[in-house]
């Protein structure tokens, strides 16, 4: 596992972060990269107070249209956009779009409200996507039908044709387009800040807990309950020694601004000490890349939950940084 702290200098980074990303990708499996023509449609759309709602669907992939719901903000052009990462919900989309599910988690309508165009997509697995006969997140069909590749790797490249609908859109300034997710949104979060670099902002609320310092690292590859998101993870939890970790994935996000939202009450995916030894040690790449005010992480005492307090923090840093 490279030291991070062991690289002095921005050129010295340049290679070694190629060395970190192609250990990810081993790990991620086969991630397409082709862009594709998506061939947006708008299916329905419904005006709100400031905003219209439109389900649109759009090409993730040569086979499978994804379903999403797209906020415009009315009578703004050229505004910011914000990508809404669903949390480990069966309803996917719906939530974030303020539809079914919790309230304080309505990413999408909120950012649409406050002048931003906003984007919510279903993960493969849920909402409109979950396959037939099965519950959602129930990811044998998936790895059946691709078995080169990880659930986690399949919502990264199609995180990234959300983008693309963003580059797409003449409302968008492409210059300024963000990402925010709670959980396992949250880990979608900082996983497309990772790998695209057209991310200029993310917030990341409860997404993980260093590899090495988890209690439970099983719940990566769904031995215990959890969802399958990485099964090529398992040789490296047996073995103790893994490739990389989260200050890693932080160090490949940089310099795009990342600000992690960790709860003292919360200790599913986010335990706030050992986020912030991945924070302190990803700090030194942002520092050499001339972007060290960049990273930071709040801990807060509100458990799972999204509160007002903590909704402003994430407002100012998009306010800050789009």
């Amino acid at each position: 596992m490279i030291d991070l702290a062991k690289i002095k200098s921005a050129a010295a980074w340049a290679g070694k972060r190629a060395e970190i990303e192609g250990s990810v990708r081993a790990l991620l499996g086969d991630i397409p990269r082709e862009r594709l023509d998506l061939q947006v449609k708008t299916v329905d759309e419904l005006e709100a107070p400031g905003y219209v709602r439109r389900r649109i669907n759009y090409f993730a992939d040569p086979w499978e249209r994804v379903a999403a719901w797209l906020f415009v903000p009315e009578g703004k052009e050229e505004v910011p956009a914000i990508l809404c990462c669903h949390s480990e919900v069966p309803q996917g989309k719906d939530e974030p779009a303020g539809i079914e599910g919790e309230s304080r988690l309505a990413f999408a309508q909120y950012y649409a409200e406050q002048g931003f165009v906003t984007l919510a997509p279903d993960c493969p697995t849920t909402g409109d996507r979950t396959s037939s006969r099965k519950q959602p997140f129930d990811s044998r069909n998936f790895y059946k039908d691709n078995p080169t590749m990880s659930l986690a790797g399949k919502m990264l490249a199609d995180h990234m044709r959300a983008i693309d609908v963003f580059n797409e859109s003449k409302r968008v300034d492409t210059a300024r387009i963000g990402v925010v997710g709670h959980g396992l949104g949250g880990f979608n979060a900082l996983m497309l800040a990772a790998f695209d670099d057209r991310v200029r902002a993310c917030v990341s609320s409860c997404a993980f807990t260093r590899f090495s310092q988890d209690k439970e690292p099983e719940r990566w590859t769904g031995e215990k309950d959890g969802i399958a998101l990485m099964p090529a993870l398992k040789p490296h939890i047996e073995s103790k020694e893994y490739p990389f970790d989260w200050e890693h994935i932080l160090a490949l996000a940089a310099p795009s601004a990342v600000l992690l939202l960790t709860s003292m009450a919360e200790g599913v995916f986010s335990n706030p000490k050992s986020v912030q030894k991945a924070v302190a040690q990803a700090s030194q790449i942002y520092k050499l890349l001339r972007a060290p005010g960049a990273l930071e992480q709040v801990v807060h005492y509100d458990g799972e939950r999204v509160t007002p307090e903590t909704q402003e923090i994430m407002d100012d840093w998009f306010e800050r940084w789009l």
